[in-house]
C-alpha cells in the first residue's frame, strides 16, 4: 500500500497555535519533508518541534526549492521536490509536509501537492491557523466588519493599485520592499498597523506606519485600513 502526502499547516509561529488535527498527523506520519537544506534552518519545524513529541527521532526530507520568480527554475524545483517525496510515497511510508500558516495561502507546498496528485498519490491539506487572522487577533481588533472586504496581497509584486481596492489590505511579507510599502501607505493616506514574526519570542507589533521599521524581518505582516480621519 502506497503512503499518503500530507500538507500541514503549523500556524504563524506559536507551537500552542497548531491544530490538534496538525500534531496527529505528525506523529502518525513516518517522514517529515522541510522547504529548508535541513530541518535546523526550517521554522516550521522548530514551531512543530515545540509541541510534537519525539518528531526528532521521525526521518525528515530537506526540500530546498529556489527563492526565483523564473518559472523554469521553479518548476525544476517543485519536481524534484515531488518526486522525492514519491520515493517515500511508493514506501508505504505516510509523509507530513510542514508549512507555516496554511498551506493554502501563498504556500510553496501547494505546487508540490499538485505534482504529487498527478502522479496518482493520495493527498489530504490539513489546515493551520493563517498569519493574518493571528496577527488581527494580536493587534486586538477584527479584519473586516459588516460589509467590509478582506483583500490579501503579495507585497513582493507592485501593490500601488491594490492599496486602492476597498476594505481591509493585508500585505504577506511585506519586508523586502518596505520604504516603497510605507510610502504607498503615506501617498494613499491610508492606516497601517505591522505585526513582525507572530507568535515567535521575537514578535513586535507596530501601531502606525510612523513605527514600522524600513529594516524590518522577513515574516512582517501589515494589515492597512481606510484612515478615519480622511
Amino acid at each position: 500500500m502506497k503512503g499518503k502526502l500530507y500538507g500541514v499547516g503549523v500556524g504563524p509561529g506559536d507551537p500552542k497555535m497548531m491544530t490538534y488535527l496538525a500534531v496527529e498527523t505528525i506523529q502518525n506520519s513516518a517522514v517529515i519533508a522541510v522547504p529548508a537544506d535541513g530541518k535546523e534552518h526550517a521554522v516550521s519545524y522548530k514551531i512543530a518541534s515545540g509541541i510534537v513529541e519525539n518528531i526528532d527521532a521521525k526521518e525528515c526530507l530537506n526540500l530546498v526549492t529556489p527563492m526565483t520568480k523564473d518559472p523554469v527554475v521553479l518548476a525544476s524545483g517543485y519536481r524534484a521536490a515531488a518526486e522525492a517525496i514519491a520515493k517515500e510515497l511508493e514506501q508505504g511510508k505516510d509523509v507530513a509536509y510542514l508549512t507555516l500558516g496554511d498551506p493554502t495561502i501563498y504556500s510553496t507546498y501547494i505546487y508540490i501537492h499538485r505534482l504529487v496528485q498527478e502522479m496518482g498519490y493520495e493527498t489530504e491539506i490539513i489546515n493551520g491557523i493563517p498569519s493574518f487572522c493571528a496577527s488581527s487577533s494580536r493587534m486586538n481588533d477584527s479584519l473586516v466588519d459588516r460589509s467590509e472586504q478582506l483583500h490579501v496581497i503579495p507585497s513582493s509584486y507592485d501593490i500601488e493599485s491594490a492599496l486602492k481596492l476597498p476594505g481591509t489590505k493585508v500585505l504577506m511579507k511585506a519586508a523586502s520592499k518596505m520604504p516603497l510599502v510605507k510610502a504607498a501607505i503615506r501617498e494613499q493616506n491610508l492606516r497601517a498597523q505591522m505585526v513582525e514574526n507572530c507568535g515567535m519570542e521575537t514578535e513586535k507589533l507596530y501601531r502606525s506606519v510612523d513605527e514600522i521599521p524600513d529594516d524590518a524581518g522577513y515574516y512582517s505582516l501589515i494589515v492597512i485600513r481606510e484612515n478615519s480621519e480622511k
